[in-house]
């Protein structure tokens, strides 16, 4: 087995890594209430910790060590290419960089930043006018912001799943809805008849067909 050292205790691609990403999602999302800050520093856990894992100690790795040398002998486990665990664990023989699962992950990355930037183009302007948002992504769903956040979670543990990662990921679905249902009870005090008429026809997180279709 040989050992490819740099591919870890880079710690400056951990700094530089995280920071960009998070700098992107906090120009699109902007939070403000206390509210928006739980929802932002969750995420950014979640992104910190990924990055510590891909660039500066795999712990996943290390704790699966044992097992992964006994069902993949010869396996890098220090490499790079070993840190793409879906590929490993697939016995993907390629590059994993190129592997379906890796190119579905930048589309979900790309669109749920697309969303969460578009998203958030539309809140702003009803937060300025003391409006209910309902246009844009808001016409689809109730709570595009989260769902972008969850898209773009989902593109990052299809690149490089952690188990740190894994168990954070369903706490964080539980964490947004609870936000979402918060949301909509301040929602509904604030615009009352408007928003339960607005609710009634818009799902919350997953768009609905049978709306398309009517829209259309």
């Amino acid at each position: 087995m040989t050992n490819d050292t740099s591919a870890y205790g880079l710690w400056t691609l951990v700094i530089l890594n995280s920071a960009i990403f998070l700098m992107f999602a906090f120009s699109f999302f902007k939070p403000q209430t206390a509210r928006d800050w739980r929802t932002f520093g969750a995420f950014a856990g979640f992104v910190v910790a990924l990055f510590v894992e891909m660039y500066g100690f795999p712990l996943s790795i290390y704790l699966m060590s044992g097992w992964l040398q006994t069902r993949f002998p010869g396996l890098d486990l220090l490499s790079h290419n070993s840190g793409h665990l879906w590929s490993t664990l697939l016995g993907d023989k390629g590059d994993p960089h190129f592997s379906p699962l890796h190119i579905a992950s930048y589309a979900f990355l790309g669109f749920g930043f697309y969303l969460l930037s578009s998203a958030w183009n539309v809140l702003y302007h009803a937060q300025r006018r003391g409006t209910l948002a309902t246009t844009g992504a808001y016409a689809r769903i109730r709570h595009p912001q989260y769902v972008a956040f969850v898209l773009i979670l989902l593109g990052f543990l299809l690149q490089w799943p952690t188990l740190l990662t894994l168990l954070m990921f369903p706490i964080l679905l539980v964490m947004y809805g609870r936000l979402a249902i918060t949301e909509e009870k301040q929602m509904g005090k604030q615009f009352g008849a408007e928003f339960e008429a607005y609710a009634a026809r818009t799902p919350r997180f997953l768009p609905s067909f049978k709306q398309q279709i009517s829209a259309g």
